[in-house]
């Protein structure tokens, strides 16, 4: 489980539009990675909607967003066209990101249990140390709370 204060670990992964991101190749610059569960549903909508808005004011502060699902390269290029996405959106199909960030969890839904991506978002600093977390993001109100952290660093 990754915390505050740790070193980020490292990743990379692919990207819609045939690239690729590493933490590594952020250096030097803010990064908010938030995970979430999958492309074009209601929360993960609102949810990245409220990033691209947002983007101008996180570029004033040097920091990039990277949003993270298992959903494939293919799935975030159609996400991303539709909502007009202007940020990163990392393809972790074989789930070790959120396996080294801890947000593959076990869900639980009208009582049966699955294992699935907990929404969380990281705000790491340029040298790689985790600066803030928030785990069972709630959509409403988080974009503006992770960009008053992002200001503050």
């Amino acid at each position: 489980m990754v915390d505050v204060g740790q070193k980020a670990p490292d990743f990379t992964m692919a990207t819609d539009g045939a690239g690729d991101v590493s933490l590594k190749g952020l250096k030097g610059k803010k990064v908010v990675l938030y995970f979430y569960p999958k492309d074009d549903t209601p929360g993960c909508t609102k949810e990245a909607c409220g990033f691209r808005d947002s983007l101008p004011d996180f570029s004033k502060v040097d920091a990039e967003i990277v949003g993270v699902s298992k959903d494939t390269v293919a799935k975030h290029d159609k996400f991303k066209a539709k909502h007009e996405l202007n940020f990163i959106l990392g393809s972790d199909e074989d789930g070790s990101v959120c396996e080294a960030y801890g947000t593959w969890v076990e869900k639980s839904m009208y009582g049966k249990k699955y294992m699935g991506i907990e929404r969380a978002t990281f705000l790491i600093d340029e040298k790689g140390v985790v600066q803030n977390v928030w785990r069972k993001v709630k959509v409403k109100g988080h974009v503006d709370e992770v960009l008053a952290a992002a200001q503050a660093l």
